[in-house]
């Protein structure tokens, strides 16, 4: 049993035994009734030490969890609620408290279906039935697909992260002719771009798998898994995306923005290194320190005719590269309907 659940069985034993009003109970008496409780619960022994009892009494007694609960010893020896009409369960809630609270709730109801979120569910209506939700409509809605392929390996790739699993991969990239066989040691899920991967090690390097990429997936009990500690946010930190090249050192990149779009980027930042070099009438002129992949080249091309790259100059030939070839494109398209 977790650690949290534990305190919450303690709370509720000691909250029973501070308000009632036909035993006394000393501090050794407290000890006794939460180890039983625990033991309910657990079906096995279970000890509770004299310093856990004290300081949940110290946590009820602060305003840590929001109780400030009304502990006092009388004789020098019993412990009750000085007001016998208190109860942990009656806090008070105000109005702001219920709307925030409604809030997070509209927020969680938009995971039901997602299958990480499955077991949530009758928590998610318990909260919304024991705060009197006054709306089923969701004022925040996320961005979410829960009909992408490959969301169904979620629970399996999340597990054996958890319990450092290697796995079996058979996966076939939009490139390859055939199937592949991987053996990987699964370190982090991302998404990006309402698109799931799986960063790994493979064969002594990273690799990203899309997830909709993959066809099976076998747990591989045989092989000792080797984990990298691998810290998302320093390991993304200089990406747009979810490619990172070990060998590969980020870049400056300094682009333009005509006057019309770069509010847009000014306020939604392509990258948090962003900075502004210059403004003028025309347009702001922006700058990011990043790697240079496949997924900031799609970034900056989907601006358009609105955005333009001044360096490094072998990522602006690129870009200027796809712009004729799209150019070309659209003229042999009306070539083709005037024939």
């Amino acid at each position: 049993m977790s650690s949290n659940k534990n305190a919450l069985i303690r709370y509720k034993t000691l909250d029973k035994c501070l308000k009632s009003k036909y035993r006394k109970y000393t501090l050794e008496d407290l000890i006794d009734e939460c180890s039983e409780a625990l033991f309910e619960y657990e079906g096995k022994e279970s000890y509770v030490s004299k310093r856990t009892v004290q300081l949940d009494l110290q946590n009820m007694r602060s305003e840590k969890f929001g109780y400030e609960a009304p502990i006092e010893v009388y004789e020098r020896k019993y412990y009750r609620y000085s007001n016998p009409d208190y109860s942990i369960h009656n806090i008070s809630v105000n109005e702001n408290d219920l709307k925030a609270m409604n809030n997070a709730i509209q927020i969680l109801k938009q995971f039901k279906d997602f299958s990480m979120f499955r077991d949530m569910n009758g928590v998610i209506q318990k909260l919304e039935d024991s705060i009197h939700s006054s709306s089923n409509k969701s004022i925040i809605h996320l961005d979410k697909n829960e009909r992408l392929k490959g969301l169904e390996y979620i629970d399996i790739l999340y597990g054996s992260i958890i319990n450092k699993k290697v796995l079996r991969i058979v996966y076939k990239s939009f490139t390859a002719r055939d199937f592949n066989n991987f053996v990987v040691h699964p370190q982090l899920l991302k998404e990006f771009n309402n698109r799931w991967f799986l960063i790994c090690l493979y064969k002594g390097s990273m690799y990203n798998l899309a997830l909709d990429r993959i066809e099976t997936i076998e747990i591989e009990e045989t092989i000792e898994y080797i984990d990298q500690d691998l810290d998302g946010d320093e390991y993304f930190k200089d990406i747009v995306g979810v490619t990172v090249s070990n060998n590969v050192k980020p870049r400056n990149i300094i682009f333009f923005v005509d006057s019309s779009n770069a509010p847009y980027v000014k306020t939604k930042p392509l990258h948090k290194s962003q900075e502004i070099v210059s403004e003028a009438k025309e347009g702001t002129i922006f700058k990011i320190c990043v790697q240079i992949n496949y997924e900031l080249e799609r970034l900056l091309l989907g601006f358009g005719d609105s955005l333009v790259v001044h360096t490094p100059k072998r990522l602006r030939l690129k870009m200027q590269e796809k712009f004729n070839a799209g150019s070309l494109n659209y003229k042999n398209l009306i070539i083709s309907e005037n024939e």
